[in-house]
């Protein structure tokens, strides 16, 4: 439990939204990086296709994206007997493991987006200049994209982490509500207002507005900060 302003508000959805957003934003480090890059450089006509599909959460009310995602994840569902075929042998819905899932599929355009935009800006003579000094792939990757392309990475994994700390609609379709399990921060005040508790919501809001401050206040920095550099 955590005490201010003489109002006690439980600890376990502020740790559980910490670690939700932790895991989903380096599973879409990992696979957000590599997606956007091939976008950055697909030049097919399809492209727009997959630029729509990756951008589909921005628009797509959370709760039909929740909805999708429960139908697939339920012990039936297309995505479950996937996992099942390498041995995953638990429960996806209403688990810490829904959770993770539901919150990549809802914030994949803020990784993918700014890393996409990030790497079409880059200048490909560097990265040809450093094939030819007989640079791996790999070496190439770590040692000009990922500097010169850091602002988008930065902005990157910030909103990301961001967006999934406030998440709701697919969180509560995908997870509920259970006590300890699947009870984000999101939730809890929802939780609190159903039960006219409004001076644990308050409490609550009032953290989560300073973070969104916070969090925008350090995207418009490294954006600042960056763009003093170029300048």
């Amino acid at each position: 439990m955590i005490e201010l302003f003489g109002i006690s508000v439980s600890t376990q959805p502020i740790w559980l939204t910490f670690k939700v957003a932790v895991t989903t934003t380096v599973i879409l480090l990992l696979v957000g990086t590599p997606l956007a890059w091939w976008l950055a450089h697909m030049r097919s006509s399809f492209k727009i296709v997959l630029e729509a599909l990756v951008a589909l959460p921005l628009v797509l009310p959370p709760t039909v994206l929740g909805f999708y995602l429960l139908i697939a994840m339920n012990p039936n569902g297309a995505l479950t007997q996937f996992l099942r075929l390498f041995g995953f042998e638990g429960q996806l819905t209403f688990s810490f493991t829904g959770l993770v899932i539901g919150s990549v599929f809802y914030s994949l355009p803020f990784a993918v987006q700014p890393l996409m935009h990030a790497f079409e800006a880059l200048p490909m003579r560097l990265l040809d200049a450093a094939a030819t000094l007989r640079a791996g792939v790999l070496d190439r990757f770590f040692t000009v994209v990922v500097p010169l392309a850091r602002r988008g990475i930065l902005v990157a994994m910030t909103l990301t982490f961001a967006h999934t700390v406030g998440e709701f609609g697919v969180v509560l379709m995908v997870g509920g509500n259970v006590p300890e399990v699947t009870r984000m921060v999101s939730i809890a005040i929802f939780d609190h207002v159903e039960s006219l508790e409004y001076a644990e919501a308050h409490l609550l809001s009032g953290m989560m507005l300073l973070f969104s401050v916070a969090v925008l206040m350090l995207v418009y920095g490294i954006n600042r900060r960056f763009a003093v550099k170029v300048g």
